[in-house]
């Protein structure tokens, strides 16, 4: 039986498909395509730093040089070791650095960056001549040498080479470790270098401190300046330059030139305790007084500066102020500030002779017999055959002798003198 007339059917109609939902879903897969293709790959992963440009090597190098020529030595180190960082490779970066920690000496750097460049390339003159040089000034005289004359060997015709043997020798006389010919070495080396390269900054600071040594004050001086003109900001070359000044009685320019010093390196206390010595020349106590409290600020543990202080206070005759400096560079201890400081053994030293002479009669006039026979004794037992410290001993179991049968009721005038061998030397 059939319905006519029913809406029912059992055939399912098709309908037309939707051209736009189409076109919306093919877009969504290749835009999904392209973020999975193209973009993702190029994303940084989460949390992970996003990497920066690696800088050009010889950016580095054209920023140091540039202030290597201003004279700004430590910020120049710095940008040498980028440039190390980023092309470890390059050994003339390695010589660059290790001749301006020299400059600036710090020299335990100097010497690494040397052998770094011997690692590259063991066939350089300079590296050796770099090293040679840096262990020299750390007192390693014979390993030195040895660098040195390798260096020689490899070119013979360096300045550099001849100039850094040269220093080295001298410093060996100034330190009595030569041997019969040495000091003949050095004013051969000094010599050869300035021959060689006569516009070498080097071969002119080792020639003035060769003279130094053999106290020709007056050609050193011509010598240093010369240096000087070469490279103005070597506070190393300035010190030398002011201590032959000192020995020719310049002692005005001789300030000047510690004065610079300090400006280029103001954190050692040497310039300082120079300019202290000049004004103590000259009797000038309380700007001497002053220029040694500087340095000692900058040196809190050199009994030699302790020293320098002790000295002035006691030429002024303020015998208690000497005592107790005096007794911290001749005993050690700690200070107020609880530095260590670590007392200066009795030698044949004419220096350290001196200070434990001055000791021993500024305690006894301040009466305080007990350290100043103490002090005397070590003096006569230690030293008995320098006719000075004999004298002076013996001139501080007097005071105290007569102490003891009049005792003094304040600190007394300054009326015994010490007596001291000749002028020594300024040293570096």
């Amino acid at each position: 039986m059939y319905l006519k007339g029913s809406k029912l059917s059992l055939k399912k109609k098709r309908r037309k498909p939707n051209g736009w939902l189409v076109f919306f879903l093919i877009a969504g897969i290749g835009l999904l395509l392209y973020l999975n293709l193209v973009v993702v790959p190029v994303m940084n992963p989460p949390f992970v730093p996003t990497p920066t440009p690696t800088r050009d090597p010889l950016s580095y190098i054209e920023e140091a040089d540039q202030l290597a020529a201003e004279g700004k030595y430590l910020q120049a180190v710095e940008v040498y070791q980028g440039a190390i960082n980023a092309d470890p490779q390059n050994i003339q970066n390695y010589l660059k650095i290790a001749r301006l920690q020299i400059y600036t000496n710090q020299l335990e750097q100097a010497q690494v960056n040397a052998q770094n460049a011997i690692l590259l390339d063991n066939t350089v003159s300079d590296a050796f001549a770099l090293l040679g040089w840096a262990k020299g000034f750390q007192r390693e005289y014979l390993a030195g040498e040895v660098d040195l004359q390798k260096a020689i060997e490899l070119d013979m015709n360096s300045g550099l080479a001849h100039a850094a043997y040269a220093y080295i020798l001298a410093l060996r006389v100034e330190a009595g470790m030569d041997e019969l010919g040495t000091m003949d070495k050095a004013i051969e080396e000094s010599r050869t270098a300035v021959a060689l390269e006569p516009n070498l900054l080097e071969a002119h600071w080792a020639r003035g401190y060769v003279l130094e040594i053999t106290s020709n004050y007056e050609e050193a001086v011509r010598e240093l300046e010369l240096a000087v003109d070469l490279n103005p900001y070597i506070a190393r070359v300035y010190m030398a330059l002011g201590r032959n000044q000192m020995n020719t009685d310049q002692l005005d320019q001789a300030v000047f030139q510690f004065t610079k010093a300090y400006s280029l390196n103001p954190t050692d206390p040497t310039p300082n305790l120079f300019i202290s010595r000049i004004y103590g020349m000259l009797g000038e106590w309380e700007k001497g007084i002053q220029y040694g409290t500087a340095a000692l600020r900058d040196g809190p543990e050199d009994p030699a500066l302790y020293a320098n202080l002790g000295t002035l206070y006691f030429r002024k005759g303020e015998y208690n102020q000497a005592a107790d400096y005096l007794d911290l560079a001749v005993r050690g201890g700690a200070n107020g500030d609880g530095v260590v400081v670590v007392g200066m053994p009795l030698s044949y030293d004419l220096t350290t002779i001196e200070t434990y002479s001055r000791y021993g009669l500024a305690l006894a006039r301040v009466n305080d017999c007990n350290q100043a026979v103490s002090v005397a004794n070590a003096l006569l037992s230690t030293v008995a055959d320098n006719e000075n410290a004999v004298y002076n001993a013996n001139e501080v179991l007097k005071i105290c002798e007569e102490n003891l049968l009049n005792p003094p009721t304040a600190t007394p005038a300054p009326t015994a003198t010490i007596v001291t061998g000749p002028t020594a030397t300024p040293q570096p």
